[in-house]
């Protein structure tokens, strides 16, 4: 049986993973999904200062008190930055690399370098940023049921501003061997499909295909589950 830590993206937390989780852990597997600093049930900590690599630091922090070995490290959106930067902190424990529709930035790079067209506008003080929950409802959930778009509203928050503003921090990780795989989601339109192509290529990793929006792991998490648990 496998080890899975799953990070969640912008304005999400450990709780976007809840259905696929379940299916891994009753398969057997042992599963991870943390929130990140400032990110879902830890909104309430959010302040200056927080960016990728401290959000990546304090998952690293958690491989090594949980002595997390051969892991498959799984991030979507916005969290394939904190995994590239995570694999990079703790080349030892990785196993494998899951980037499900995700972004994987180059050295330097800032998210708006690849997403171009975002109303993830700056919150009052500047520490978050993100859609209204309105936009949310039509535009980020709008392909889900329901039910399901009404329970990740519910759950909804914006994220940690640091993320935007900072290029990303990476001395090797592109320059290193890594058994990955890419899923890219037909239906979303960012990070899109040439970005992830990209990583996919410069990773030399096997190439997936969801016909869902942007959030499969609400949305096909059967599905995304068994491409996890494949490789």
């Amino acid at each position: 049986m496998a080890t899975y830590v799953l990070v969640h993206g912008s304005y999400q937390g450990g709780w976007i993973w809840q259905k696929v989780a379940d299916r891994l852990q009753a398969a057997g597997h042992r599963v991870y999904a943390p929130s990140l600093d400032g990110c879902g049930e830890r909104k309430s900590a959010v302040r200056p200062g927080i960016t990728t690599e401290t959000q990546a630091d304090e998952v690293a922090q958690l491989l090594f008190y949980e002595d997390l070995k051969d892991i498959v490290l799984t991030g979507t959106s916005s969290g394939g930055m904190v995994v590239c930067r995570v694999a990079e902190l703790m080349r030892d424990r990785i196993g494998r690399l899951v980037f499900v529709d995700a972004l994987a930035l180059l050295n330097g790079e800032k998210i708006g370098d690849i997403v171009t067209r975002s109303t993830a506008a700056a919150n009052s003080g500047g520490l978050t940023r993100g859609p209204t929950r309105e936009d949310a409802a039509t535009r980020l959930f709008a392909d889900l049921d329901p039910e399901t778009r009404a329970w990740a509203l519910d759950r909804y928050t914006q994220h940690p501003a640091g993320i935007y503003t900072e290029g990303v921090k990476l001395d090797s990780f592109w320059s290193q061997k890594w058994k990955a795989d890419v899923i890219w989601c037909r239906r979303a339109q960012n990070p899109g499909e040439a970005h992830q192509r990209r990583a996919a290529e410069k990773l030399g990793g096997s190439w997936h295909e969801l016909d869902t929006g942007h959030y499969p792991m609400l949305s096909m998490p059967a599905e995304l589950t068994a491409l996890l648990t494949a490789g």
